[in-house]
């Protein structure tokens, strides 16, 4: 089986975030795409998502969007 490919392969809430993940453009459309224009990484959520718990891209769209509404809720 092929390694995942970030640059270029199709990403679902269901692509499994693996060892050889990196932050490419093809990551960020996604993440656009599905947290909206303002979604942005920051060092903590790329912590979180090089952490060692196995995890999908779907669970890394929850986790960003719980972040945002965390921080929106602190800034209150």
């Amino acid at each position: 089986m092929k390694a995942f490919d970030w640059h270029s392969d199709p990403i679902t809430h269901q692509t499994h975030i693996t060892e050889t993940y990196r932050n490419t453009q093809n990551v960020r459309r996604f993440f656009t795409a599905e947290c909206g224009d303002h979604f942005k990484f920051d060092r903590a959520f790329m912590a979180w998502l090089k952490g060692g718990k196995k995890k999908t891209m779907g669970d890394a769209v929850k986790e960003w969007l719980r972040r945002e509404q965390a921080g929106r809720r602190s800034q209150r």
